[in-house]
């Protein structure tokens, strides 16, 4: 017999690979739901009869979640309703943050049943810093909109994140490689599955080695950041300063481009008062 739910959304987190990650308590809320937001029934069911249950289960996904979610609200007044992802947390590249904003918009309580992550899992497994990273998902498939969404990111000081597909991974890590020069990263495929596997090395290296060998299954790729940037010299800090003096005064001036190039603040007012 199952502890019945209050009333509200439920986000539970399902494993990425291995069903045996699904927690208890995971367990135990899709086993009490009255319903369950799905992005493909057929994969829910598989996990539902890993253990042991049936229970309703409606589509929820990019094509219909506008046309979705109004009923879903509705049954989350008087029922508990879970939403999940075909793997892993939900709401990380899917439509459930909508969902979410609007329940809460609603007054309707929203709880998180944390667990997998593809993201936080390849992070782990890359060897490169953690301590501050930027989740992409899917960039553009083709050449243009790829090249600018890579460039957008170049300068950022992070450890950069995404999801890719087997074909198009040789020519993505070509392209990161041709936009962020030549970082370490680490492409990483069926996390927690049988063939899980971790390869590291360089853009250029990766790019070799997948150009004419396109893996197979879910695939993230992790790239380092940017290595430490060039002092700042007295040109650069110029230009900006006379940028900023246009609005500001030389004091507050001096200490935004101190910021922002790394500069001393006292070096910075010099140089601002001398353009003075």
């Amino acid at each position: 017999m199952h502890t019945p739910l209050e009333p509200g959304l439920y986000i539970v987190a399902t494993p990425i690979g291995n069903l045996s990650d699904l927690s208890p308590r995971a367990a135990a809320t899709l086993s009490a739901a009255d319903l369950i937001a799905v992005e493909d029934s057929r994969v829910t069911a598989k996990l539902l009869s890993h253990i042991g249950v049936k229970r309703p289960m409606v589509p929820y996904h990019d094509h219909n979640a506008d046309r979705v979610r109004p009923e879903l609200l509705a049954r989350m007044r008087d029922g508990a309703v879970a939403l999940v992802s075909d793997a892993g947390t939900p709401l990380i590249s899917d439509p459930g943050y909508k969902l979410v904003r609007d329940a809460r918009a609603a007054g309707i309580p929203v709880t998180t049943i944390p667990g997998p992550s593809a993201v936080v899992s390849a992070l782990t497994l890359a060897g490169l810093p953690t301590d501050r990273f930027l989740f992409l998902g899917f960039l553009p498939p083709k050449g243009g909109p790829r090249a600018s969404a890579i460039a957008e990111v170049a300068g950022i000081r992070a450890t950069l994140v995404l999801y890719e597909s087997g074909p198009r991974l040789g020519s993505m890590l070509q392209a990161l490689y041709d936009g962020l020069g030549d970082r370490e990263a680490a492409v990483v495929r069926e996390i927690s599955k049988r063939f899980e596997e971790t390869a590291t090395g360089t853009l250029s290296e990766l790019a070799a080695r997948y150009a004419d060998a396109p893996p197979k299954g879910e695939i993230v790729i992790v790239v380092g950041p940017p290595g430490a940037a060039e002092p700042a010299g007295e040109a650069d800090i110029d230009a900006a300063l006379r940028a900023a003096m246009a609005q500001l005064s030389p004091s507050r001036a001096a200490a935004e481009v101190a910021e922002q190039l790394g500069v001393p603040k006292r070096l910075a007012y010099e140089r601002a008062l001398k353009l003075k």
